[in-house]
């Protein structure tokens, strides 16, 4: 599946951050910025820029924060032509924070948001492009929220943002094809001036497979992470992207070389992937949350239970 216009963005070290609060250390975040740039990948995104004052940076890790000098830190010194991404949330980022861009490591910010808050994000992406940002607006939990008030948010992203990409995110693992087909086709539609990009979240197994379906309909940014790593089950496997696009700028071989070496010891200390639960939370479309204190619990395997639990607090 060759499109020259197609971008692969690799979150392993901001997804995966989610698992163990952002606390990779520098040696490991190095050898993956090391290796995506020599696999070709077209970006990196490092982590969040949150604000130092609503958390502690006792309880996270540099990549819930990453400060342009720790940055600069992981990527001295290594030729790339893979460019930066950082991810910011509603409410949890001071704008005065981000310089502009020719002060700064970072060549992409990417605004995470639900439909509700889409005024907010095309206001702080908007202030991140006039820094001279290239600038994305995620939609997440978008399983959830496919009503008039999604609708209404892709005509004011089209008409008062400067976004250069608009992303579907499957937050909770809980899209199947026919709705990733139907939201490409909706989002292309509507938001005629950007790009579309998609986020998949493996809670079914569908990551890699929803991907495929939104490169066919016409998403040209995907996301993906080093051996799928990521919170709860996971994301679209970045060495089952790049084997699939047949772009000759790729080469895999940089990638499995990291998951031998890194990813499979990392992978016996802290726990990610296809597990029951996760796959329970995403066929009942719900937040992992409860699946992922599940598996710290006593009652780790109990999945009937934790089935029912579900059931009885969500069903009308």
């Amino acid at each position: 599946m060759f499109r020259p216009q197609i971008k692969v963005l690799d979150c392993t070290i901001r997804d995966g951050g989610l698992i163990n609060n952002h606390d990779f250390d520098h040696r490991f975040v190095r050898a993956v910025y090391k290796a995506v740039s020599e696999a070709g990948v077209d970006y990196m995104e490092i982590g969040y820029r949150n604000s130092k004052n609503l958390f502690s940076t006792k309880e996270y890790g540099p990549w819930k924060f990453c400060d342009d000098d720790e940055i600069k830190r992981i990527t001295d010194g290594i030729k790339s032509e893979t460019k930066l991404s950082i991810m910011v949330d509603i409410g949890r980022v001071e704008l005065e924070d981000i310089k502009p861009k020719p002060e700064s490591p970072i060549d992409m910010i990417r605004v995470a948001t639900y439909v509700k808050d889409i005024d907010k994000a095309i206001h702080m992406a908007n202030d991140f492009d006039s820094k001279g940002y290239e600038t994305t607006i995620n939609i997440m939990a978008i399983s959830r929220d496919q009503g008039p008030e999604l609708d209404e948010a892709l005509h004011q992203v089209e008409e008062e943002s400067r976004i250069k990409t608009l992303y579907i995110v499957d937050s909770f693992g809980a899209l199947y094809q026919e709705t990733v087909e139907y939201l490409v086709k909706k989002f292309r539609e509507i938001v005629k001036s950007k790009e579309v990009g998609f986020h998949g979240h493996n809670h079914q197994q569908l990551a890699f497979g929803n991907t495929i379906e939104a490169i066919i309909h016409g998403a040209n940014y995907l996301d993906g992470t080093v051996y799928g790593i990521g919170r709860a089950a996971g994301n679209c496997p970045l060495e089952l992207l790049m084997g699939f696009l047949k772009n000759p700028k790729f080469d895999i071989r940089p990638i499995l070389d990291l998951i031998s070496q890194e990813f499979i010891p990392l992978r016996n200390k802290i726990e990610w992937g296809y597990i029951i639960p996760y796959a329970i939370s995403g066929i009942m479309n719900v937040h992992p949350k409860a699946a992922m204190a599940l598996r710290k619990s006593a009652k780790k395997e109990n999945y009937k239970e934790f089935y029912e639990s579900l059931l009885d607090e969500y069903q009308d």
